[in-house]
């Protein structure tokens, strides 16, 4: 293989930093959901119902999801126009200092009603950054590597994505092991969020070091930046783009909610699991999820980004249906192992980023990806966990059904990106 397809130590630096700080600014905006009791208890009057008062916080956590799409192409216009390096750094930013602000925000008894407008602010801004975040990962690290190794490179970055969410499980793990309840409630909750803080700053010191892309330098010296606004030009000329990415982005929620975060909850409400089983199932499967990103961006590295889409979604289809019409049946051991498999198959989204940034031009890739992914998100991503709790209602794993319809869109999607946009992918 020619060498300069080879990542050099700058892209496995670029890439291990990026990595990072998106692995810890997912953690950021995961860990609310850990301890949504504790704050639907601490940050609410307690004359409300617990129903209303989880309510609210959950409401309160949506909010981060609908300001997303406004974060993403307000952050993706100035990267797009002003360099990918300022936005990634703000991003992170706008993440770490909301969570440092949770870990220490006084609770309703102390300022009555200002505490949920204050906490309600914080995830606004964490919803703002979450969304510039990601589109700006995927951007600055593919216009950083060879483009044969473009799948690769965003395999893990994704990779790096889910191990946001494996820190926040394991440091809400560590925390209920080494506090009782009462302390959990009364201040050691606390400890997740400050300590999120602290690592995304920690991270945004090292971002410090990363060097803006080759491709925008490029475009600055041709003075080929966009000349009117980058999500105009993107809904303009780019319909076909945004449509794909936004279908492929439908997908990853269903990977990633469905499969990874909503998985305890099913395992332990319907089937009967503990705890703590339904925690070392999950984390088992996030690990295998996030080498099935890194697989499956190698693999796009060989035969393009559509043909592993097509064939890592058929796969994910036949493991759903072989592990949902397995619970309640077969025993911990084989559930726990189809579970893996389930995750490793999952990690078929290393392709949606992948994907899109071979559909949208450098000088709108920023804001046609942010686009796509944000709005995308905000609708089906706050949309699912209520229409999975609809279909359970007709089926104790009605999840499987929506599971597999939206496999089968992902192979048609795949198919329609394949014929337009890869037709000589690499050999």
């Amino acid at each position: 293989m020619d060498a300069t397809a080879q990542l050099s130590f700058q892209d496995k630096r670029t890439l291990a930093l990026s990595s990072l700080g998106g692995a810890l600014e997912f953690y950021d905006f995961v860990i609310y959901v850990f301890y949504a009791k504790i704050i639907s208890d601490l940050f609410f009057p307690n004359s409300l119902s617990p129903f209303w008062a989880m309510l609210n916080t959950y409401g309160i956590f949506a909010a981060g999801y609908f300001f997303r799409p406004l974060g993403g192409v307000v952050m993706a216009h100035f990267g797009d126009l002003v360099g990918r390096k300022k936005l990634f750094s703000l991003s992170i930013l706008l993440m770490s200092l909301p969570t440092l602000m949770i870990g220490i925000l006084p609770t309703f008894e102390s300022i009555g009603y200002l505490a949920p407008v204050l906490l309600l602010f914080m995830r606004i801004i964490q919803g703002i950054a979450i969304g510039g975040e990601i589109p700006a990962a995927w951007t600055f690290v593919s216009e950083h590597v060879p483009e044969q190794r473009i799948g690769l490179a965003n395999g893990l970055l994704t990779a790096g994505l889910s191990l946001g969410i494996l820190l926040g499980a394991l440091m809400s793990l560590w925390i209920s092991l080494q506090f009782n309840e009462t302390e959990i409630h009364q201040w050691a909750w606390r400890i997740a969020f400050i300590a999120g803080g602290i690592f995304g700053l920690f991270a945004l010191y090292l971002r410090s070091y990363l060097k803006e892309t080759p491709v925008f330098k490029a475009m600055q010296a041709r003075k080929a930046l966009s000349k009117e606004l980058p999500v105009k030009q993107v809904l303009k000329q780019h319909k076909t783009a945004v449509a794909i990415g936004m279908l492929f982005t439908w997908f990853l929620t269903a990977c990633v909610v469905v499969i990874i975060l909503a998985m305890p909850n099913l395992l332990t409400s319907t089937f009967g699991y503990d705890r703590a089983t339904a925690f070392k199932m999950q984390s088992a499967a996030i690990i295998m999820q996030m080498l099935g990103c890194i697989l499956a961006g190698a693999l796009a590295d060989r035969f393009g980004c559509g043909k592993v889409m097509m064939a890592g979604a058929t796969m994910l289809a036949i493991v759903a249906a072989i592990f949902y019409q397995s619970l309640g049946h077969a025993s911990q051991h084989i559930i726990f192992i189809e579970y893996m498999l389930l995750g490793l198959c999952s990690g078929t989204v290393g392709m949606v980023s992948c994907s899109m940034v071979k559909m949208f031009p450098a000088p709108i890739r920023f804001s046609g990806i942010s686009f796509s992914y944000n709005v995308s998100y905000a609708i089906v991503g706050g949309l699912t966990l209520p229409f999975i709790q609809i279909l359970s209602q007709y089926s104790q794993i009605g999840a499987m059904y929506y599971i597999f319809a939206l496999a089968i869109m992902a192979c048609i999607t795949a198919m329609i990106f394949k014929s337009k946009f890869e037709s000589s992918p690499n050999s």
